[in-house]
């Protein structure tokens, strides 16, 4: 059957994608540079940043995908080798693995008419499919990026990026400094600590450092029982102060408090990385204010000399395929519709593109069903106009919780779903009353 709607990448965003897309009936053929399905969560694979004691931060129930809960007897945390497995477990169940073309590097996305070009390079050439539509679902953990500017000095030692990190014997012997706030930042200082004779770990910015058990549960299922009934600020509250009675005072470990209330920043769910501060094995440090050689100096005065350096410092979004006139003022900053829906290119979706406070999983899935709807055309958009004015609102809402940080990708868990779940109601409703923007089958694709 010919394909109506291409999707590149075959990870999590990806696969649900496909699925939407199904059980909607509209076929579709998903691109992928990897050799199996998966995304990220494959360790060892080409654009994978997976590292071998990798787990995930957010518990097995506020993960899974509606569609195929995880088993009940599986850790609250699996390994990535468990999701991994579940990922393609997903695919072979509701029969995608057909619709995937592995080993395919998209290379070109462009209007074709009133469709799109999508090729892709392949073990045996180029392909090339004209579609009605394209899902961008390839991620945006896989380019890494740098400190910018760099730290002043000349930096003699080996570096290393996270992105690059599979075990702990690259830390083995080391002096290890680890620089960033984040749960890759965390867990490679942990591990750094038990093979490494010195570990320290270097902090711009106090983060919220969260267990993950909070009253004998998975502690973001808690604030996932506040969400339905309270506002974040509330939940805000509550949470930060179970945290002082859990954990105490980020002080108390030498860690600096964090900039932005909890629920404001990502948290860093960690159950060692206290215990390891607190038994000498880890050294906080504050920012890096400039190397030497293989000493680095920090912003408070101390120094010290090190082996290598891990940077934990994120990723930049890598869309090199796409015009960069459909990106604007960078793929971070569109102004998407219920962050799916490009608003100058008809038939141009994305669905992973987005920054939430819980799991990624039941966010794409959510996404992918507003996309695979629209496409299917029993769901209708708000005119330009009610899009436009959706679209501003929530970037200042954003703006008030989250400040510049990237405000156009940010989303709440809890109220994300609520509000997809909403507006694929909304969106049938208009569909069926003839209002609204309804999916047009562009006549020109081949």
């Amino acid at each position: 059957m010919t394909p109506r709607v291409a999707v590149i990448g075959a990870g999590p965003a990806g696969l649900a994608t496909l699925k939407a897309l199904a059980d909607r009936g509209v076929p579709a053929v998903a691109f992928d540079a990897a050799a199996q399905v998966g995304g990220l969560w494959v360790y060892g694979a080409p654009h994978s940043s997976a590292y071998r004691t990798l787990h995930l931060n957010t518990s097995r129930t506020r993960t899974e995908f509606a569609d195929l809960p995880m088993p009940t007897d599986w850790p609250d945390y699996p390994d990535h080798g468990r999701i991994a497995g579940y990922l393609h477990d997903y695919a072979q169940r509701f029969g995608l693995l057909e619709s995937v073309q592995l080993r395919h590097t998209v290379t070109e996305v462009v209007r074709d008419g009133a469709g799109w070009r999508v090729t892709a390079l392949g073990p045996d050439g180029t392909t090339t499919v004209h579609v009605e539509a394209v899902v961008v679902a390839n991620g945006h953990n896989s380019r890494p990026k740098l400190p910018s500017p760099a730290y002043p000095g000349e930096l003699g030692v080996e570096q290393l990026h996270s992105h690059d990190y599979r075990g702990p014997e690259q830390l083995a012997g080391r002096r290890v400094l680890v620089v960033g706030g984040g749960n890759s930042a965390m867990d490679i200082a942990v591990d750094a600590s038990y093979v490494a004779p010195r570990t320290l770990l270097s902090l711009r910015r106090g983060v919220w450092i969260v267990p993950k058990h909070l009253l004998g549960k998975p502690s973001d299922t808690l604030n996932g029982a506040l969400a339905k009934r309270l506002p974040w600020r509330l939940r805000q509250r509550i949470s930060q102060t179970m945290l002082r009675f859990a954990v105490g005072r980020p002080a108390a470990y030498g860690l600096p408090a964090p900039e932005h209330g909890f629920l404001q920043d990502h948290p860093t769910l960690s159950d060692s990385l206290l215990s390891r501060i607190t038994h000498g094995e880890i050294g906080v440090r504050p920012a890096i204010a400039r190397f030497d050689g293989d000493r680095v100096h920090f912003t408070d005065g101390a120094a010290d000399e090190i082996d290598l350096v891990v940077w934990c410092t994120g990723y930049d979004i890598d869309l090199p395929f796409l015009d960069p006139a459909l990106l604007g003022d960078g793929a971070d900053r569109l102004p998407l519709f219920r962050h799916v829906f490009h608003q100058q290119a008809p038939g141009l979706m994305f669905v992973g593109l987005m920054q939430s406070t819980g799991s990624a999983l039941p966010v794409v899935e959510a996404q992918a069903r507003l996309a695979a709807a629209h496409v299917a055309g029993q769901y209708a958009l708000p005119d330009a106009a009610g899009q436009a004015a959706d679209i501003a609102a929530e970037h200042r809402a954003a703006r008030d919780r989250w400040g510049e940080r990237r405000p156009a990708m940010r989303i709440d868990f809890d109220a994300y779903l609520a509000l997809a779940a909403k507006e694929l109601t909304n969106g049938a409703t208009r569909a069926r009353r003839g209002q609204g923007v309804t999916w047009t089958s562009p006549a020109t694709v081949r």
